[in-house]
């Protein structure tokens, strides 16, 4: 994959983590956590540097980065919205709230807005089946959703961001 097009990342900034664990076999998802936790995501040129550190092939350390869903190739937005799909969200109205904020954010599922702003994920479960249909926004809670209280937590968020 050529990244020359794309922003050249600063690598200076995963080298302690590399010293630290590219010795170590089998520490490749522990380097990817580190590398996502510095940059917010995984930037191709970064994949490929951790590969050329590792000593491992860049399909091999973009297999894993692709395979698990804890790892994101895109920045995400401000505000991660994490909208359950678990079982008991999906049978109070799941659907109807991704909905609802598809509709005022413009996004869907793994799409982040156009102003970096909102990015929206399908999760499995958030474990907050009683307050079912439910959300999480930068670790806040929101239980007990309609699509109208879903736009007005979102259109909250945008008028403070305004005013900040």
């Amino acid at each position: 994959m050529d990244c020359c097009c794309q922003k050249k990342s600063d690598l200076s900034l995963i080298s302690g983590l590399l010293d630290k664990y590219a010795p170590i076999p089998g520490s490749l998802i522990t380097i990817l956590q580190g590398a996502q936790e510095i940059y917010g995501y995984l930037p191709v040129d970064v994949l490929y540097h951790i590969a050329d550190r590792i000593g491992e092939s860049p399909a091999k350390v973009m297999g894993v980065a692709t395979f698990y869903s804890q790892f994101r190739l895109k920045p995400i937005g401000k505000y991660l919205i994490m909208l359950c799909q678990g079982t008991a969200c999906h049978v109070n109205g799941s659907q109807r709230i991704e909905r609802a904020v598809s509709e005022e954010l413009g996004i869907a599922d793994g799409e982040t807005t156009d102003d970096g702003l909102f990015t929206l994920k399908n999760v499995a479960c958030l474990g907050c089946c009683s307050l079912s249909p439910v959300m999480m926004i930068n670790g806040e809670t929101y239980g007990r959703l309609t699509p109208d209280s879903a736009k007005k937590i979102l259109r909250d968020i945008i008028s403070l961001e305004k005013e900040g």
